[in-house]
């Protein structure tokens, strides 16, 4: 039987694009502050001869350190009534998202042991962090993501000038064993000098990371490829408390659709996937459009239609992934060629295209929100029948989803 195979890594690069979106909305840190922790993590682990699995796997923990941010956020912050996020982000709450973001990497396909790398990456060597854990209680790779993090947010704190680099040495030297353990920041200095610190704050080293990190592609089965895509969901749909089941909803209907019209198996999951990732454009528009009530400004509708756009540029990063990534991206293209972001016409559409787009609305209509309570079954396929007299959307599809999600009713 035909395998799915999968860039995970590029996937995982992907989706921290997303969560640098969330942190520069909330905490003030530039983009690509998880793919920056992710480099300098890489670069370090030269120090210690790390290579193959073990390096594609650290790369994969960086970028993913902070993946519980919104979760987090909506789970937590939102009880209180006052909320200092960048105090309650760095210094009481700091335990919290480390434990949740722990539990949702252990759905994730990792070659080798990375237990306790997400949970402890904000301990400090003298045990005074969160948890209270000495250095040499904590993994690698913990302490060497822990360095990196916080070597980001410091060099994105100060200008960078030809002082930044000393000021840097300083800081290190400063915090060595208390903050950080004596043998990562000498595997910091070891491969870090000034020039290649500076090159930082341009956007070289991403191409330099994707050159240092194997990139293997992983084979998924279906229950890989679940949980693998319900992981991108969640972050996705903790974004925005009005969409909290939303992207699960339309990966299980898409996979569900997709297997009553007859595909083969990889299809299926293709579509599932696809189905779970089609809105990670949301996470780089802002939650003050997202959830707003009233309808929306002509500027802030144009924000939002960008969501679509960004899910195609995010899904771009990703090696051989044009076929999910149309999928997903295009669901709001209509076939009279007035869908955004690209205008695609009916002959640019293909029949998983359409059926994204259906299913998208048959469950953003199905779905409570708090503003509004999720419509039947029937009223939502009339609308759906509606939309395609008027040619938004395919008539055969709407048909068959009246059908297809009508049989468990």
């Amino acid at each position: 039987m035909e395998m799915l195979s999968i860039d995970i890594v590029g996937l995982t690069g992907a989706c921290s694009y997303a969560l640098d979106c969330i942190e520069a909305e909330l905490v003030n840190i530039t983009n690509k502050h998880g793919k920056r922790v992710a480099y300098i993590s890489v670069c370090m682990a030269e120090y210690w001869a790390i290579q193959g699995e073990a390096l594609q796997d650290l790369a994969m923990c960086a970028l993913l350190h902070d993946n519980a941010l919104t979760q987090y956020i909506s789970e937590e912050l939102k009880k209180d009534s006052v909320i200092d996020l960048k105090k309650d982000l760095s210094e009481e709450k700091t335990n919290l998202h480390c434990i949740y973001g722990e539990k949702n990497i252990t759905k994730l396909p990792f070659k080798t042991d990375v237990s306790n790398v997400i949970l402890y990456h904000h301990e400090h060597a003298d045990g005074t962090g969160p948890f209270q854990k000495k250095w040499n209680e904590i993994p690698l790779f913990a302490r060497i993501i822990h360095l990196a993090d916080i070597i980001d947010i410091i060099r994105n704190s100060i200008d960078s000038d030809d002082n930044s680099w000393d000021f840097m040495c300083q800081y290190l030297s400063q915090n060595k064993d208390s903050l950080f353990d004596s043998e990562c920041v000498n595997a910091f200095l070891h491969v870090f000098t000034k020039e290649s610190f500076m090159c930082l704050s341009d956007d070289s080293f991403e191409t330099k990371l994707w050159e240092a990190i194997p990139r293997e592609k992983l084979v998924f089965d279906w229950e890989m490829c679940k949980d693998v895509a319900d992981f991108f969901a969640k972050i996705v749909d903790y974004k925005s408390s009005f969409t909290s089941r939303h992207s699960i909803g339309v990966a299980e209907k898409a996979s569900m659709l997709a297997q009553y019209m007859g595909y083969d198996s990889i299809t299926v999951q293709k579509m599932y996937l696809a189905g779970a990732l089609h809105d990670i454009g949301k996470m780089a528009v802002g939650n003050e459009i997202l959830e707003k009530p009233d309808k929306l400004t002509d500027d802030e509708f144009s924000k939002m239609k960008n969501h679509a756009g960004y899910t195609y540029l995010i899904l771009s990063e990703v090696n051989d992934f044009e076929e999910i990534r149309d999928w997903a991206a295009f669901h709001h293209e209509k076939l009279n060629g007035k869908g955004y972001p690209f205008g695609k016409t009916a002959a640019e559409l293909n029949e998983p295209e359409r059926m994204m787009a259906c299913v998208d609305i048959y469950q953003a209509l199905t779905e409570d929100r708090p503003y509004k309570k999720g419509l039947s079954h029937e009223k939502t396929c009339d609308i759906l029948d509606d939309m395609a007299q008027k040619d938004f959307i395919d008539s055969d599809i709407s048909k068959i989803i009246r059908e297809c999600f009508g049989r468990n009713r």
